[in-house]
């Protein structure tokens, strides 16, 4: 923590009223508390993450809170957007955020920034806490949020969201910790992973995973149990199941030691990031029938396309489901010693699929036609 956070201040009487269920804890205690109330989280983004965090985080006695947003409240962000109401409508989420939080603990020190993170403001802005939690949703801030932070040595508290399922870790704890770049080492091409307000989400999503950012928040700051250190902790809602895979730090990347321009970057090589390896349905056929086992062909339309006609021999993953951890983990492990290839009804949703595993270092071959031209071209037993 910085050491200019630091209070010799004691808990009066509302404030151990206040705590006490924390303070009765052995692992938190009166030390923990203070702890606690010795602390400063910034919190990048005050929307469907930053919501269920920001409330936790005053009701668990952080001392000093910030919070970065240029944003307005709408009606459509009340669905999961639980720290605004009705009557912060029209009004910057900032300003409705911070009566919030001071309505829930009035003993807690509120810092806002109502503006954009950049590249000009990030360093000055980040610099004056101890813990930062993304709570953003597009690529330009979290690259730039995780540069920021690795150049100031700050631990970062990752949420993310799709649909129904969430996503949260812990970068940046230790120089050995993994960050965002581990993740997802390059960004993906432009509206390649559609926002929440074109594709929706599941209203209490957002709140299951700005929970567990806090949980890691007080965790870290008190020292106590294990934190998302190299752990991605999926969520899937639907299925209501977590999973957890490893994250490593790779040794051979350097940090970043000056900001850079996020939007360009997001951007740059689009043309050749939107290029992608293809064969033809005969080259298709011919590899099939000489060396099977060398090859793992992977269908990405939905079930009821499949149940209606399928290349034999083919695994159905649908393109909605291609993405998520749980399939980025096993065709990790299958294009190991296997060559993948993806087909559609067309070749479109194929590409997109390809391009999709490509930001996480996974080589795939598009099938030119899908099974279009695969059963124009007689390929079928």
């Amino acid at each position: 923590m910085n050491q200019a956070n630091k209070s010799n201040l004691k808990f009066n009487s509302d404030e151990i009223e206040r705590y006490s269920r924390h303070i009765l804890l052995p692992e938190i205690g009166e030390d923990g508390q203070k702890k606690l109330k010795d602390s400063s989280v910034l919190c990048i983004g005050c929307g469907g993450l930053g919501s269920p965090l920001l409330i936790y985080l005053a009701a668990s006695g952080i001392g000093r809170i910030g919070i970065v947003d240029s944003d307005f409240v709408e009606k459509s962000n009340l669905q999961r957007q639980i720290i605004h109401s009705t009557d912060s409508i029209g009004k910057p989420k900032t300003f409705s955020a911070k009566s919030r939080i001071l309505e829930i603990n009035p003993h807690c020190e509120v810092e806002i920034f109502n503006t954009l993170l950049t590249s000009k403001n990030a360093l000055g802005i980040i610099n004056k806490f101890d813990i930062i939690c993304d709570c953003t949703d597009n690529f330009e801030a979290r690259y730039l949020i995780n540069d920021a932070s690795s150049i100031l040595n700050k631990a970062i508290i990752y949420g993310a969201i799709s649909k129904f399922e969430g996503q949260v870790t812990v970068f940046n704890l230790t120089e050995n910790s993994p960050n965002f770049r581990d993740l997802i080492p390059d960004p993906p091409p432009k509206d390649l992973l559609p926002t929440c307000s074109e594709i929706g989400v599941m209203g209490i999503l957002p709140g299951l995973v700005g929970l567990i950012q806090a949980t890691e928040a007080i965790k870290i700051i008190t020292n106590i149990g294990e934190p998302l250190d190299g752990r991605l902790l999926v969520i899937d809602s639907l299925k209501m199941k977590f999973k957890e895979l490893r994250l490593f730090k790779d040794k051979e990347r350097e940090n970043p030691k000056e900001l850079i321009n996020y939007k360009e970057f997001c951007q740059k090589n689009e043309s050749s990031k939107s290029q992608v390896e293809s064969i033809s349905v005969k080259k298709l056929k011919y590899l099939i029938n000489t060396n099977p086992t060398k090859i793992f062909l992977i269908d990405v339309r939905t079930k009821l396309e499949n149940r209606i006609e399928c290349i034999k021999g083919s695994t159905l993953i649908p393109l909605d489901e291609i993405s998520k951890m749980e399939s980025i983990k096993k065709l990790k492990e299958i294009s190991l010693d296997k060559k993948l290839y993806i087909h559609c009804k067309s070749g479109e949703r194929s590409k997109k699929a390809i391009l999709l595993l490509k930001q996480y270092g996974i080589s795939a071959t598009n099938v030119n036609g899908g099974i279009e031209a695969w059963e124009k071209e007689n390929c079928k037993e």
